[in-house]
Formats: C-alpha cells, sequence, structure tokens
C-alpha cells in the first residue's frame, strides 16, 4: 500500500516563529523514536530543521512508510484534537530540532491566534482530500504507475527543474508505494537510463515528464 500522497502541513516562517514560542526546542539524534503508534497524544511536535518518517507497522515489523517531513512541517495535532491515541510513529532520519510544545499550550496558542486554527483547519481539509486521491491510486495503480504517482507528487519546482527535495533510499519509495526494493531499483534504473530522472546528491531531480507506462 501507499501513503505518499498524503498531504502534510507546513507552517509559514512567521507561523513557525509563533508556535514555537509557545514550546521548547530540541535536538534530538537521527533514529529518534519521537512518537510510537498507539501513545498518548499530549505533545504537539514542529520541525525546525532535519527530517522525521512517519510510518505505520504491524506486529511482525513490517513497515509501511507514510512520509518524510521536514522544516516547517508539524505533526501530532490530530491526536491532541481528537483525544485518540497515535495513529503512526515518527522517527527521525537524521539529526533534527523541533519545537515540543504541551498540549496545554497547543491549545493556548489556538485560542490566542483564531487565525493560525483556521489555518490548522484548512490543512486537515487538505488532508482528507489527499487521503482521497491516495485510495484512488491504490485502487487503480499498478507498481509503476504508485511510483509515478509518488515521484511527481514529492516533486517541487525549483530553478526551473522539478526536485524532490527528500532524500529517499530506494527503500524508502519501496515502502512508499508497497513493492520490492528490486522492482523500485529496476524502474528507477529504466528511468535514469531513458533520461527521465537523475540522481544527484540522494535527490531525484525529474529531468521531464515520466511516461504513462513501464
Amino acid at each position: 500500500m501507499t501513503s505518499s500522497n498524503v498531504f502534510f502541513p507546513k507552517m509559514s516562517a512567521e507561523e513557525l516563529e509563533l508556535v514555537a514560542s509557545y514550546g521548547a526546542k530540541r535536538t534530538y539524534a537521527k533514529n529518534t523514536i519521537l512518537v510510537s503508534e498507539g501513545d498518548p497524544s499530549e505533545i504537539f511536535y514542529l520541525i525546525l530543521e532535519g527530517q522525521v518518517k512517519v510510518f505505520i507497522s504491524d506486529e511482525k515489523g513490517k513497515e509501511v512508510l507514510l512520509n518524510l517531513q521536514g522544516p516547517g512541517e508539524y505533526f501530532g495535532e490530530i491526536a491532541i484534537i481528537d483525544k485518540a491515541p497515535r495513529s503512526a510513529s515518527v522517527m527521525t532520519s537524521e539529526v533534527c530540532q523541533i519545537a515540543v510544545v504541551s498540549k496545554q499550550e497547543f491549545e493556548r496558542c489556538l485560542a490566542e491566534h483564531p487565525g493560525l486554527a483556521m489555518g490548522l483547519i484548512r490543512n486537515l481539509v487538505k488532508c482528507v482530500r489527499s487521503l482521497t486521491e491516495q485510495v484512488k491510486g491504490l485502487a487503480l495503480l499498478d507498481v509503476y504507475g504508485r511510483i509515478v504517482n509518488t515521484l511527481t507528487s514529492l516533486a517541487k519546482e525549483q530553478n526551473g527543474e522539478l526536485v524532490i527535495e527528500q532524500r529517499l533510499t530506494q527503500q524508502d519509495i519501496a515502502n512508499m508505494v508497497g513493492a520490492s526494493r528490486e522492482m523500485v531499483s529496476r524502474i528507477l534504473k529504466d528511468l535514469s537510463t531513458g533520461g527521465y530522472i537523475r540522481i544527484e546528491d540522494r535527490q531525484i531531480i525529474i529531468a521531464k515528464q515520466l511516461p504513462a507506462n513501464w
């Protein structure tokens, strides 16, 4: 399965500074578990520097990577709002600086800044729409289609090129689309040979429109 199209909200520089002022800044080493699926919901996390991975897993340890999040993005707001346990686990994929805001301070921040609260609501709506697209992809796309959909949805325009800012490994992509690493490797190799993508400093650059079929 894949959750790679799920929209993960991002704050503006002003919002970032505002929300961070309600919490404490902490530095976490690579591979630190910040949140475990099923944990109680008491903390809102705002990423200032670094990258984290959001994932779910089963009792056998099989993981599905939901996404990678970076500076300006956040997590924990849904569990705080609905007071339910955490729905996914989060682990740092590199050294991170994160603003940690308690549930009480997070709620105070929203009460004192209603405009920010409306922004969060709009982002939650985008998440719902994104999840709808994700289910559509699961139902209608093959492995190649899911990989293309994932790469396209993650890419952002930079200097006239589409760049995937997250440094994804082949295993990361495999965990996103529900395929083997070997299959992902074959498809990426073919796309690279065809001049559709190139990889520089572990970043994937889409050089031209990806073909509809493999």
